[in-house]
């Protein structure tokens, strides 16, 4: 077991475990859905792609030093590989608009970055959760960021599988182009059409969902890292902004802007 502390006190945590004590206090108490934030692997790997995004900005802003923001890397590149998604246990539905699962973030990759560094996990004089892993940064533009580039992911995903219904859709609507059948109306027979007719508006409209889609993905690539708390930019490095989104666009693969 180790020791760790926050204004209300001191808990003992199992030294096996990768988050800390903000996390824990979460654990105790919301159990809303009782679905931890594991079960949606991307949005894991989303946060990891801002934090990493974050500790190089902050480098290149001299904010962090070098030393600290490989750590912080390679500890976001770690949790990139999947290995660490068990200790991220945070119930998807909290309160506090998402601090816990930005905590709980910014408490596994500063314990893993400690142990790069040699040192034990919970030694945060050395690597803290708050001032290192989670400068220039607040709940508010690092959790919706990173739900936003997991969306992005998700999306991507449901694009493949729509393209590849509407296709075979398509094809269908070929096949059955001289297969009669009859049109209903109001839940009653009223005149006939093609079975194949019937199946090219689907493919039709799954199309334009498709379009309708992508236009919202591109939405959502607009993104907030630097805003911090209230939309301000204070507590950020002036150049800090554009720097990180720049870094996360090129680590993440999703066209990132402010």
């Amino acid at each position: 077991m180790r020791k760790e502390h926050d204004f209300l006190g001191e808990l003992e945590i199992p030294d096996n475990i990768y988050y800390g004590v903000q996390t824990l206090r979460a654990l105790h108490n919301f159990h809303i859905s009782e679905i931890p934030i594991s079960k949606e692997p991307l949005f894991i790997r989303a946060f990891a792609y801002v934090k990493k995004a974050a500790a190089l900005a902050n480098r290149d802003c001299g904010v962090l030093s070098e030393k600290i923001a490989e750590a912080i890397c390679f500890a976001c590149d770690e949790i990139l590989t999947g290995k660490y998604d068990n200790q991220f246990v945070i119930d998807m539905i909290q309160g506090g608009a998402g601090t816990s699962c930005n905590m709980n973030a910014n408490e596994v990759i500063a314990n893993i970055g400690l142990e790069y560094l040699g040192y034990q996990k919970g030694d945060y004089d050395h690597l803290h959760p708050n001032n290192h892993v989670n400068c220039s940064q607040s709940t508010n533009d690092a959790y919706p960021t990173a739900f936003r580039i997991a969306l992005y992911y998700k999306i991507e995903e449901y694009l493949i599988v729509l393209d590849q219904l509407q296709i075979a859709f398509k094809k269908k609507s070929i096949e059955f182009d001289q297969i009669l059948k009859m049109g209903r109306t109001q839940l009653q027979d009223a005149v006939p059409m093609t079975l194949g007719a019937e199946f090219n508006s689907f493919a039709t409209t799954i199309r334009e969902d498709i379009q309708r889609l992508k236009e919202a993905q591109s939405l959502i690539c607009e993104v907030n890292m630097g805003a911090t708390a209230i939309g301000t930019r204070i507590n950020a490095p002036d150049a800090y902004p554009d720097i990180c989104v720049k870094y996360l666009a090129e680590i993440s693969g999703v066209p990132c802007v402010l």
